[in-house]
């Protein structure tokens, strides 16, 4: 054990012989990742590690508003107080700066900042270009062509094409200070150890793989997001049972994903469980390359007939929606899909033995999944399930187990990349706040790897054209009207295996007060305090 390791359980042991294992306005959080995320600006660990270590430490120049349980969230000013497209010329941008903020480390931000992080990422010449965070946010802005400083407060964007979709884009790309990096020697390891940005919270502790502590930042530009907790304790746990160990114990006041079946003792134990419903699905996203059994609509078809969706509810408790599409049903996008995503095991033999697979041959694939990590609900038991579903039509998979990390990166590559083992398909959760990060980037051709994470090298000039429309129309209701077009075809191609979309689980002790789960995937911690 390292020795970092023993003074955190001495530390820790003390404190529960003292009582004192909670001081007064601590929140201590199990996640489900293996690691503390990034910590530098932009986070690895997908949707979580922006939830704890992006939203908390940096903002971005558009925020979202994560002050409602009761509707969708949508984008907000953030580092940026408005924008605006050019109505001559839709490439061009104007965002105006919010005055008198300020990195943590006192340096003032500007659009000198804004210019410096977009290099950080996209220009590889650059002194502060690191391939860590171009890695998670490089994808996220494909649209971005240039940038320039007009004045302190004033930045013009240019994007490659018009596209309506910028705003949404910029929501994930964080601010780090330019001050900070410089004087640690322009090193973003050593930056990362005490890093710098706009956000509420200020990192004060890292040790990583085992925790990390943030307190509040009182200068933070909106006052009414302050954080009202003394300090914040991130603590990965990234196995279920672990998880709810730690809470029961005390170790820790709040999990994130608790197992399914724990749920009702949880309850009991007087722990609340919060669930909502969010931007979040849960797929197979098939390989298109050739060779691939999933170019045969059929065999996509069989595949989405074949999982019982209502079965899965029951094995996680109910926490859970099923899936009649890409996106939940109800939702503005959804459209009219003449598909029907639903449980008839009847129809997926009979397209599947239409496609020359039955009982004598078996459609066999090889699919890559995780053991847990961010955003991927139980993905050992709920493959499992799909798994048995699966062969009981005549579709036999095997898996290949990898850790989370390792898979966003096998993603990120695409599917021709040496490490994605040749499989057919691959496990992923999706964040779908928004429409290039719902639809656009999953399926547009010019978007596979490096460009995007287009990951099965589908390619089709119809949906293009339609893709290429949503870009073009600025209007949001008539944007609304191609988006379900877009959703509709989806779902009548069968392009992913739909399963469910999650309700964002989480047991927390009946001490945690003033917490409102947002319908996003990220949330607001400013608001929560500790009742003694």
């Amino acid at each position: 054990m390292r020795w970092t390791s023993r003074i955190v359980l001495v530390a820790i042991s003390v404190m529960v012989l003292t009582g004192q294992a909670c001081a007064q306005g601590t929140l201590r959080i199990g996640m489900t990742a293996s690691d503390i995320p990034l910590t530098t600006g932009q986070t690895d660990n997908g949707g979580e590690g922006m939830r704890f270590m992006g939203y908390t430490v940096y903002d971005a120049l558009v925020n979202w508003d994560l002050s409602s349980a009761d509707k969708p969230s949508d984008i907000v000013p953030g580092l940026a107080t408005s924008w605006s497209v050019d109505s001559g010329d839709k490439t061009k941008w104007i965002f105006r700066l919010r005055d008198g903020v300020t990195f943590h480390d006192g340096s003032a931000f500007t659009a000198e900042s804004v210019v410096w992080n977009f290099e950080k990422l996209l220009n590889d010449k650059s002194p502060q270009f690191d391939p860590r965070q171009a890695a998670q946010g490089r994808s996220r802005i494909p649209s971005v062509a240039s940038y320039r400083v007009i004045d302190k407060a004033t930045l013009e964007i240019i994007t490659k094409s018009p596209d309506a979709t910028l705003p949404y884009q910029l929501a994930w790309i964080m601010m780090s200070s330019p001050a900070q990096f410089e004087k640690v020697g322009k090193n973003w390891d050593v930056f990362a150890k005490t890093p710098s940005g706009t956000g509420p919270w200020k990192l004060t502790a890292l040790v990583p793989r085992e925790r990390a502590e943030m307190v509040p930042n009182p200068a933070y530009w909106d006052k009414s997001r302050v954080p009202k907790l003394d300090k914040m304790v991130l603590i990965p746990l990234p196995e279920a049972n672990a998880r709810i160990a730690a809470l029961r114990s005390g170790q820790v006041d709040w999990i994130e994903a608790p197992a399914p079946d724990a749920v009702p003792s949880l309850t009991k134990a007087g722990f609340v469980i919060v669930t909502n419903s969010y931007p979040h699905n849960w797929t197979w996203h098939f390989s298109r390359l050739p060779g691939s059994p999933w170019n045969d609509i059929r065999l996509r078809k069989a595949a989405n007939l074949a999982v019982d969706r209502e079965g899965m509810k029951e094995l996680l408790s109910g926490l859970m929606i099923p899936a009649k599409g890409f996106f939940p049903p109800g939702h503005q996008w959804f459209g009219s899909p003449k598909f029907n995503v639903t449980y008839n095991p009847t129809e997926a033999k009979k397209l599947l033995a239409e496609a020359g697979y039955g009982p004598n041959k078996p459609l066999t694939t090889k699919i890559l999944i995780s053991a847990s990590g961010s955003g991927q609900m139980l993905p050992l038991p709920m493959n499992e399930f799909i798994q048995q579903n699966l062969a009981d039509v005549g579709i036999k998979v095997d898996f290949e187990v990898i850790e989370v990390n390792t898979l966003i990166n096998v993603w990120r590559a695409g599917a021709k990349h040496d490490s994605a083992r040749g499989v057919s398909g691959l496990n992923f959760s999706y964040v779908i706040l928004d429409p290039f990060n719902g639809l656009i980037r999953w399926v547009q051709c010019d978007l596979t790897a490096p460009a995007g994470v287009n990951w099965g090298y589908y390619c089709e000039p119809e949906m293009d054209k339609m893709l290429d429309q949503v870009r073009n129309t600025f209007d949001p209701a008539e944007q609304t009207k191609v988006l379900q077009k877009v959703h509709e075809k989806y779902v009548d191609d069968a392009l992913f295996l739909m399963v469910t979309h999650d309700v964002n689980p989480r047991a927390i002790s009946s001490k945690v007060k003033g917490f409102v789960q947002a319908r996003n995937w990220f949330q607001d911690f400013s608001p929560i305090s500790m009742a003694k």
